[in-house]
């Protein structure tokens, strides 16, 4: 059964198409058949409390993503972050618009931030069907001290940066470590004053097969960790299929970035994914990025020197003027 929708949280791009979508309900919405596999049960799984090295860098090289368990996080906090984003999210859309400012930003229709995190323009036939907080993890006492709401979310991701940072440098080091990386060249590669935290929120479309939360891309980052619902929709390319990659509760999903595709000299690959929308019911989730140190120069054979600052202006260029990202293939070496 289909959740009753609280339109007014919504932004109003989306209530204007979800009114538009819902009038034209009758109509054939076959035409886009997307393409995917269902059955999951191959990506790999690894344990943080007894790390398989060589199960690492099989799913490094071959995945460019895997399922962790056993990371140590509180299953009440993942939980009570869940609930106070969804609270937030039930907020008017105006109310959020005034309560969502320094260091938070709050976006809709696209994932593609400036620095800033201010969201660029796209074109309305462009639109994502996502709403969103970007939450800079350094910049946390900026929060609104006085607003109670906001508070307690920063209080539960406080605790639950510190938990991500913990895993992404284990990770992180143990990947560098299979690559034989130079241990002082790889320090600057992973930095926890760069960690930000991304909630989503996908609301519901009829429209499954046309609609994307989030189109077909890869992270810039050097890792992404990702803590989903029971809702589903996040899908991985794999041997040119698109695989769904099922919600299992208490399990953490690491996504390799661009950064360490490149840092990896290639030997690691960073994974395509998107998210496809679900006509039932919303869908949300929370994912840590963490990028190299400011100022960090990545070596590798495979592409000229670059920082991630220049990557990251090169991408918001491309999206400027092309309508999207074009990635590390700006940087590689010819021949």
């Amino acid at each position: 059964m289909s959740e009753i929708l609280n339109l007014k949280s919504y932004p109003p791009v989306f209530r204007q198409q979800y009114i538009g979508i819902q009038q034209n309900s009758g109509l054939d919405d076959t035409t886009k058949q997307i393409q995917e596999v269902v059955n999951d049960d191959a990506i790999p799984v690894l344990d943080f409390q007894c790390l398989d090295l060589g199960k690492l860098q099989e799913a490094c090289e071959d995945w460019g993503l895997f399922r962790l368990v056993n990371h140590g996080i509180p299953l009440t906090l993942m939980s009570q972050l869940r609930d106070h984003s969804r609270n937030l999210f039930s907020l008017t859309f105006e109310s959020k618009q005034e309560l969502f400012t320094n260091p938070m930003s709050y976006f809709w229709g696209t994932t593609a931030l400036t620095p800033t995190g201010a969201a660029l323009s796209i074109g309305p036939q462009n639109i994502n069907w996502v709403e969103g907080l970007n939450i800079p993890l350094s910049q946390l006492s900026l929060f609104q001290k006085e607003n109670e709401t906001l508070g307690s979310f920063r209080v539960l991701l406080e605790e639950y940066g510190g938990h991500l940072a913990r895993l992404a440098t284990t990770m992180f080091g143990a990947m560098a470590k299979n690559l034989h990386l130079d241990p002082e060249l790889s320090k600057t590669y992973i930095s926890e004053s760069t960690g930000f935290v991304r909630v989503y929120r996908y609301p519901q479309c009829s429209m499954e097969n046309e609609a994307w939360g989030i189109n077909v891309h890869t992270d810039s980052s050097v890792l992404s960790i990702l803590n989903q619902d029971q809702v589903g929709g996040l899908q991985v390319l794999k041997d040119d299929n698109w695989l769904q990659v099922k919600p299992i509760p208490d399990t953490l999903v690491f996504n390799l970035g661009d950064m360490m595709q490149a840092i990896s000299d290639d030997k690691y690959k960073s994974v395509k994914h998107r998210v496809k929308v679900n006509k039932e019911k919303e869908r949300f989730s929370i994912c840590y990025f963490v990028f190299p140190a400011e100022g960090s120069v990545i070596q590798s054979s495979k592409y000229r020197p670059f920082t991630y600052s220049d990557f990251q202006a090169q991408v918001q260029q491309d999206v400027k003027t092309l309508g999207f990202k074009v990635g590390l293939e700006r940087f590689k070496v010819a021949g």
